[in-house]
């Protein structure tokens, strides 16, 4: 079964809603599952063959997963409508990234720097910003961020993203009710059963967590946090 992550009126991801039935025939929600850091495109169409609604290529200079635009683009290309492709992008500029998106062809990009409210709002419907979550402060960063979706990570000192540990899931339980949460931050096929029983958020995002190697995903993980993610529903 495929789901349907859609930003605004992003026609470039044609999935049908993503529920299933209980026993009792009524319809619930399924959790959305981005696969971060994806390097090459036979990376991208194996995570997609194996459950991904998303696929997340990461631009951030600091970043060990980092691809380049070309790269980007022919992922982009490979996978068409059957994923989302977001850019992870960091502090760079509203025209910059409006730029990436253009060369790339991604479908939406995810701020993960320290950007404004105001750049978000700027590449409305078409994207959504990550905050580093640690206290209440930062949860309610994250509810003053513009748009319909918000992603939330561990906050690490000196890191943007992808560091593994995950963050304290009660902070963020409420918010999660309010809006499209896509939760990261530490994810495993051990633990985001617990998470998603905890947050219910909109999606998981994983990275670290289903790779042998930094940006080397391992296609039996994959699967594994696929499934976990499924029989959490």
């Amino acid at each position: 079964m495929v789901r349907s992550w859609r930003l605004g009126d992003l026609s470039s991801v044609a999935r049908p809603p993503a529920v299933v039935l209980d026993k009792s025939n009524r319809k619930i929600s399924v959790t959305r599952i981005k696969i971060c850091g994806v390097m090459s495109v036979k990376q991208a169409i194996a995570c997609t063959e194996l459950g991904a609604d998303a696929l997340g290529v990461n631009f951030v200079d600091s970043s060990p997963r980092r691809v380049d635009v070309s790269t980007a683009r022919v992922i982009a290309l490979a996978i068409e409508k059957r994923a989302l492709v977001v850019g992870v992008v960091a502090n760079v500029t509203v025209a910059a990234m409006r730029t990436l998106a253009s060369a790339t062809g991604v479908g939406c990009l995810q701020l993960h720097g320290d950007e404004p409210a105001e750049d978000v709002a700027a590449l409305l419907p078409h994207a959504y910003k990550a905050i580093r979550v640690a206290g209440e402060e930062d949860v309610r960063l994250a509810e003053s961020m513009p748009g319909e979706f918000v992603m939330v990570d561990a906050k690490v000192p000196g890191v943007l993203g992808g560091s593994g540990q995950t963050l304290d899931w009660s902070l963020v339980a409420g918010l999660a009710k309010r809006r499209k949460v896509v939760l990261a931050g530490g994810l495993t096929p051990e633990n985001v059963g617990a998470a998603i029983a905890d947050v219910r958020p909109w999606c998981v995002d994983v990275a670290s967590g289903v790779e042998s190697s930094p940006g080397v995903k391992d296609l039996a993980k994959v699967k594994a946090f696929v499934d976990a993610v499924r029989a959490a529903g």
